[in-house]
């Protein structure tokens, strides 16, 4: 949408589409983009960007919250029925790494401390990560448009060579500017979004890996069922909270 929104307002506005095949500018914020940031951060963390668009491309593999809460309600009820080791078999049956190892470690009568300080710690650096991965290209955003300032002078110290001729000059002060337009659009359209939408998956990550966190304590603990329920859906929006309980108290299916 970005590149049709572009070319469809250059054309508005009655500039040649065309205009935007210019090597030189390519080079100067594409390539420029990349020395910088090659200069900025260690190889090895340069080597995860292809891994990063993965990730602002693919939607997340992970458990709604709307799911969670039958499966900790569940796990609670059984707890209370027949202890806490009747989960380990459960156990096996979890998908999701971090959430398989808190229960294991919950069957293993692990402190609640122990738990907390551990899977806390987990979800940092998780954090630490994803933050470093936004960093690049919020990075990549502050030095593109930059760059295209520096292509715009390069062009026009070009531009200036031909004084003599203004046709060739109006030509080249066109194309001088084709180097901003690029360090403008690639900034603001491409490499901002980019580390804001990391820095979105990597909250909704967290908030989803803190509700499983929560969801094994209240479990551990052994607190009842409805409270195990009550606690979990704090983390729903009131709107979908409110539909919980009617789907409940009436037994009909509410359609959204």
């Amino acid at each position: 949408m970005g590149f049709v929104v572009l070319i469809g307002g250059m054309i508005l506005k009655g500039s040649n589409p065309i205009a935007l095949y210019n090597p030189a500018a390519l080079v100067i914020i594409f390539a420029g983009t990349i020395a910088c940031l090659l200069v900025a951060f260690p190889m090895d963390e340069i080597k995860k960007i292809p891994s990063l668009f993965k990730v602002i491309f693919s939607e997340q593999k992970k458990i709604p919250v709307k799911e969670m809460i039958p499966m900790f309600t569940g796990w609670a009820m059984l707890a209370r029925k027949e202890g806490l080791l009747a989960l380990e078999e459960k156990s096996e049956e979890v998908e999701d790494p971090f959430l398989q190892r808190g229960l294991k470690m919950v069957v293993d009568g692990q402190s609640q401390e122990h738990i907390r300080d551990l899977m806390e710690e987990e979800i940092a650096a998780m954090e630490e990560r994803h933050e470093l991965g936004a960093k690049i290209f919020a990075q990549a955003g502050t030095y593109a448009p930059t760059l295209g300032v520096l292509g715009a002078v390069i062009g026009l110290v070009a531009a200036l060579g031909h004084l003599d001729d203004v046709a060739l000059l109006g030509k080249s002060i066109s194309a001088a500017f084709i180097a901003t337009l690029f360090g403008i659009f690639s900034g603001y359209v491409l490499w901002h979004p980019f580390a804001n939408k990391l820095k979105r998956k990597s909250e909704a990550e967290v908030k989803t890996k803190m509700i499983m966190l929560e969801g094994l304590l209240a479990v551990q603990e052994g607190l009842p069922v409805r409270t195990v329920e009550e606690k979990l859906l704090t983390y729903l929006p009131a709107k979908d909270r409110n539909l919980e309980s009617d789907e409940e108290g009436s037994g009909v299916e509410v359609e959204a």
